[in-house]
């Protein structure tokens, strides 16, 4: 999930060496921490949120198939 998530995110900045995922794992939940430059976190953000919502969707998805609550956030570097 974490090479998924990154190749992504990686794809839709303008900085993708900037780009980090972390993954924590709970005991049955799993926190999904993105990490992106300043500059592109409106781009990662989308328009009235509908891009962050998509990436959290797919997410959700793959947890869901993992039998686990995903969680995805967008942290600042």
């Amino acid at each position: 999930m974490e090479e998924f998530i990154g190749y992504l995110v990686k794809n839709l900045v303008d900085h993708p060496d900037d780009v980090g995922v972390h993954v924590v794992d709970g005991n049955s939940s799993t926190i999904v921490e993105v990490t992106v430059s300043d500059e592109d976190v409106a781009k990662v953000v989308g328009r009235q949120g509908r891009t962050i919502k998509a990436l959290r969707t797919i997410a959700m998805t793959i947890g869901a198939r993992m039998g686990r609550r995903v969680k995805l956030e967008l942290v600042n570097s």
